[in-house]
């Protein structure tokens, strides 16, 4: 068994952590609001002040942050994880952040004597709690080897992209898949509500199976049907990496007109202080816009 540090105990590494846990690993875990580590050490990790402590802690160190600025500042900070004295070993960045940046931060590690692997997933808090993350792994063949069996705990479906930054880009093409698909069913449930012949939940359980089924129409689907928006995975990430998205469209000449709209819808929810809902919401952009538009067409020339 492993001496395991985590650093980021939210909705998606407090699941993680449980797991490396109930595997048997021995972890020491810090994250920004104690409170939430409260059942973690609960379950037997113990706490540290400072991600330094962490990695005094441990041989290998996951980290499941919000941005590349919490990132670079736990790593790189003060009192990250560069200055513990000591530590040579392995940090696994679960977070979805920079390509870029994330191929540097694993160049300047490695002059150091530390691994790095970015290993940034999809699946959601459903995912997390039950193992079955997909993990996008970027970083060097012997890295890769040596966080594997880690993995495995909170992942089913593992794919080794390439070298560092490698798996923050597939990352990113994830959440262009997500984002697009988010809304194409969001339009999907308003035409339906709208058209009066059918119910949005009779059209989702209809197309459910065919062509147009996907884990984001049964999940987040289900919570457009009942507008339950309790985050899976809040808004205001999704808009964050949405940003990362587009910066690397632009900087490879990418079209992206189908994000382009989701993006907008994501932006438009944290505007108006809905970044907190989980990114479902969308659907309720459709719907405001729908009915502006209706709003405008009642007020023309001919009403």
């Amino acid at each position: 068994m492993s001496k395991v540090g985590y650093i980021g105990l939210g909705i998606m590494g407090r699941p993680c952590a449980l797991n490396l846990i109930e595997a048997g690993h021995e972890l020491a875990v810090n994250t920004r609001t104690r409170s939430k580590a409260e059942d973690v050490i609960g379950a037997g990790a113990a706490w540290c002040d400072t991600p330094a402590e962490v990695a005094t802690a441990s041989e290998i160190v996951f980290l499941n942050l919000p941005d590349t600025p919490d990132v670079e500042t736990v790593i790189l900070g003060d009192h990250g994880i560069t200055s513990a004295p000591d530590f040579q070993g392995l940090v696994v960045d679960m977070s979805t952040i920079d390509p870029g940046r994330t191929a540097e931060i694993a160049t300047d590690l490695a002059g150091r004597g530390i691994g790095f692997v970015d290993a940034p997933v999809s699946g959601g808090e459903k995912g997390a709690i039950e193992g079955s993350l997909s993990v996008m792994a970027g970083g060097s063949e012997a890295d890769f080897a040596r966080a594997l069996p880690l993995l495995e705990v909170v992942g089913g479906r593992i794919t080794h992209a390439g070298p560092a930054g490698a798996g923050q880009m597939v990352k990113a093409c994830n959440q262009l898949l997500v984002g697009s698909n988010l809304m194409a069913i969001a339009e999907a449930m308003v035409l339906a509500e709208r058209s009066g012949l059918v119910s949005p939940a009779v059209m989702r359980e209809a197309v459910t199976g065919g062509f147009a089924d996907s884990r984001c129409l049964q999940v987040h689907g289900e919570r457009m049907v009942n507008s339950t928006f309790e985050p899976g995975f809040k808004t205001e990430l999704h808009a964050k990496d949405a940003g990362i998205v587009e910066k690397m469209a632009v900087e490879t000449g990418t079209p992206i007109r189908a994000f382009d709209v989701a993006r907008a819808a994501l932006d438009r929810l944290v505007e108006t202080g809905r970044g907190e809902l989980d990114d479902s919401a969308v659907i309720e952009i459709v719907r405001e816009a729908t009915s502006t538009a209706d709003s405008d067409e009642g007020s023309g020339p001919g009403a």
